[in-house]
């Protein structure tokens, strides 16, 4: 795909280009993304795991859910923070958990602060993703949640958790993402066809190894 694209333009083609996808097609490619998740290192040795609930046409990731509680690892979802502005806090999520819709229209835990988790908690996030490019960078609805939730990162040379992991079709890769000061790379993307493992030495993209393919 082209680079020479700021940031909406690439958000507005692949926003419609992932629309596109059939219902069955989506769910089938969901399937083999999951297959890839669950096969992985980080997945088989995180006991704690966050997803999230598809929207706009993202990556269902049902199947990864459904394989952490088989065995029973702790899932959880991203829940809008009512005290910490713009920020992500992380809620239990089973089975029997009773949704709501928070103020974008998106199913999350009704709230438990007393269950609720911070991010630096968890063993693995799996993030959503409107693009991603060879070099680890992210670029997300626009919204910048995540980027901020995150942001303590950046006052760390190293970290051990949460292991960050984007998810996405294989249709949203582009050769190269605009990337801000504030953005926090990714260590891996996984997608229908392959897992994209990053080096996660750098925040700066331009600083980072190629990536290696391998899982």
């Amino acid at each position: 795909m082209t680079t020479e694209l700021d940031r909406n333009t690439i958000r507005r083609l692949v926003r419609a280009r992932r629309r596109e996808l059939s219902g069955h097609e989506r769910s089938r490619r969901s399937a083999q993304l999951a297959c890839n998740i669950t096969r992985s290192a980080l997945f088989r040795n995180c006991r704690t795991l966050a997803i999230y609930l598809p929207n706009d046409g993202e990556v269902d990731l049902t199947a990864v859910a459904q394989s952490a509680w088989s065995q029973g690892k702790q899932c959880f979802l991203p829940v809008l923070s009512p005290l910490y502005h713009n920020r992500l806090w992380f809620a239990p999520y089973t089975p029997q958990t009773t949704l709501v819709l928070n103020r974008f229209g998106i199913p999350e835990p009704a709230l438990n602060w007393h269950a609720m988790r911070p991010v630096w908690s968890l063993d693995l996030l799996l993030m959503p993703l409107v693009a991603f490019d060879g070099w680890g960078n992210r670029l997300g609805m626009g919204g910048g949640f995540y980027d901020r939730t995150l942001a303590y990162l950046e006052q760390r040379s190293q970290w051990r958790k949460p292991h960050l992991v984007g998810t996405a079709f294989e249709l949203q890769h582009f050769d190269a993402v605009p990337s801000q000061p504030w953005d926090v790379p990714l260590e891996a993307v996984v997608t229908e066809q392959q897992y994209h493992r990053f080096e996660r030495n750098s925040h700066k993209g331009k600083d980072r190894l190629k990536p290696d393919e391998g899982q």
